[in-house]
């Protein structure tokens, strides 16, 4: 049997806690009921024995403090909310712990912004990761050695996992299942929650903002350009011209700004504005491509693939 901790850290989100929670639990049913013996010894997890949650107003009651427990075989860091500077902060105790555990051989698990308490501790430098797409700016700023990977929905490595949103991180627990228990059982939980098994991508979830929360106000100005023209030919050349920089000079700060090179920032703007589009449901495909400055079908489609993960028209069926 292998002994679960399921951190409750502070500023949990109850409903990616309960996912990983939920999960296990139904496997080691599922095992009882084919007279086999359950696999998973749960255990919630925290600092202090009563951990409250959303301003107080809820409290989760944990089974085990973290100075009792010597030793785990897994650990799992459930998402806290979108306070991740206050998160980060209320949550210093549990950082030795985890490190102590993963020198014990400790496996952990991260979901969704729990990566930001396992990335504080340092575990993931040099590591891939993945946690909410929206929250990836911060993370590389504040993270900077780990390797994000913000189109994955789940990485595994060494012994370390991470998952995607608060939501599809179901998908990265339905995986350790099948990896700690076998393929069956994890199909089962798939269909018991209704989870489409082996999905591993959020791109098509994912909405481009227009990075500017930076100071480089030359950059700015050209993404400004950029988004007031998208349907028209844009060149490197052209907003160099613009900004008033030379070219190599250009390129770096602008990839430094906003994490895209020039083109794909021009490329994720046009798609962004199609995907908009095709959820309307108003126009053709053929429409939205010219609206948004492609003429040529096959480059059209290739694009909108690499950004989304999906095809025009798969994008279309599923949003619109």
């Amino acid at each position: 049997m292998k002994h679960i901790s399921i951190l409750v850290p502070h500023y949990v989100n109850l409903a990616g806690f309960e996912n990983p929670r939920q999960g296990l639990q139904e496997t080691n049913e599922l095992l009882i009921s084919k007279g086999r013996a359950p696999i998973f010894d749960i255990n919630i997890v925290g600092e202090n024995k009563e951990m409250k949650s959303y301003d107080g107003q809820i409290s989760i009651w944990v089974d085990r403090l973290i100075s009792e427990i010597d030793k785990t075989d897994l650990i799992i860091i459930p998402p806290v909310h979108n306070v991740i500077a206050e998160a980060l902060k209320a949550n210093h105790r549990l950082y030795p712990w985890i490190c102590e555990q993963r020198q014990k051989g400790a496996h952990i698990v991260s979901l969704c912004l729990g990566t930001f308490l396992l990335a504080k501790t340092g575990l993931l430098d040099n590591k891939k990761c993945v946690t909410h797409w929206r929250a990836g700016d911060s993370f590389r700023r504040l993270f900077p050695k780990a390797i994000l990977l913000s189109d994955k929905i789940l990485t595994d490595e060494d012994g370390i996992y991470t998952g995607g949103g608060a939501f599809s991180s179901a998908n990265l627990i339905l995986y350790l299942i099948e990896k700690l228990v076998d393929r069956e059982t994890a199909i089962y939980c798939s269909k018991i929650f209704q989870i489409d098994v082996g999905r591993n991508s959020q791109s098509p979830f994912i909405i481009f903002s227009a990075q500017k929360n930076h100071n480089d106000e030359q950059v700015i100005k050209a993404q400004n350009f950029i988004e007031q023209n998208y349907f028209s030919k844009i060149s490197v050349d052209d907003l160099c011209d613009y900004s008033g920089i030379g070219r190599r000079t250009f390129e770096r700060r602008f990839k430094k700004a906003t994490a895209n090179t020039v083109i794909e920032y021009v490329q994720r703007t046009r798609i962004e504005v199609a995907k908009k589009e095709f959820e309307l449901g108003v126009k053709t495909l053929s429409e939205i491509m010219y609206d948004v400055g492609y003429n040529d079908p096959k480059a059209f489609r290739n694009v909108f693939k690499r950004v989304t993960g999906l095809y025009p028209v798969d994008y279309k069926e599923r949003f619109n």
